[in-house]
């Protein structure tokens, strides 16, 4: 696809966006005829793979390496992005990383490594597009949250504190540019078959199984569907929200 044709699309920005919920995203953004920005840390192999699947379906994706934990990163990735493409419509939180052990366990590098990346990542890359979103009068952002923000998890405090802080950082940034015509929003997967669950024993994964209400692991493309839906134009009057998708496993 030419630049020139790249420039007529929306774009969107999705960290982690190469591999798990963040591929579901891409793609189903890509799918739905938005340019993404693929951003990854690692697994440069990876993100390029993606690209050039998707860009063999004649959909416009490209791959971006920088880390969210790091601010320069963020907004390099940022600037990169609006040199080439000219805008950035949509940025969806993705990033992630888990570092599990109990809070005895747990050591300071290990509690700021996940919240680094999980909830500072997200204020970074936020601060790095917001004034470009407040300039144009328009924008969505979503943060991925998850369920164990709200439930807690067995050794993973740290991860549940990120997760958790994203509701407030929602809800905070919601209110202060409802008015400015961007709206803020955040999706809490539950238990998505992805790579991350795939080296948990089958055991414990018939238990985890065991107390969704439906039944079954959810699919990173149930994920990407409410992105979908939050970044449309028809969403304008949702901001500030908190959207579960996690098959009843919390009500």
């Amino acid at each position: 696809m030419s630049d020139q044709t790249i420039s007529d699309l929306r774009v969107a920005l999705v960290t982690g966006g190469s591999r798990g919920i963040g591929a579901a995203i891409t793609t189903m953004l890509a799918r739905d005829g938005v340019h993404v920005a693929a951003g990854y840390s690692k697994g440069k192999d990876a993100a390029e793979e993606l690209a050039a699947k998707l860009g063999a379906e004649g959909l416009s994706v490209s791959a971006h390496q920088g880390n969210v934990g790091i601010p320069e990163d963020c907004q390099r990735v940022v600037d990169d992005v609006l040199a080439r493409y000219g805008r950035i419509d949509y940025l969806v939180n993705n990033a992630g990383v888990t570092v599990d052990k109990t809070v005895k366990k747990m050591t300071v590098d290990d509690w700021h490594a996940v919240l680094r990346v999980n909830l500072s990542g997200a204020f970074y890359m936020t601060k790095a597009v917001l004034d470009h979103m407040l300039e144009r009068g328009s924008g969505r952002i979503v943060n991925i949250s998850s369920a164990i923000g709200d439930m807690g998890g067995f050794g993973q405090a740290n991860y549940a504190a990120s997760k958790s802080g994203l509701f407030g950082l929602t809800k905070s940034l919601a209110l202060e540019t409802a008015r400015k015509g961007i709206t803020v929003n955040c999706v809490t997967p539950g238990f998505i078959e992805t790579d991350m669950l795939a080296a948990v024993p089958d055991e414990t994964l018939r238990t985890v199984v065991g107390r969704i209400p439906v039944g079954r692991l959810g699919q990173g493309s149930e994920i990407a569907r409410a992105v979908k839906f939050l970044v449309d134009d028809d969403a304008g009057y949702i901001t500030g929200s908190v959207l579960a998708v996690n098959g009843g496993l919390e009500m």
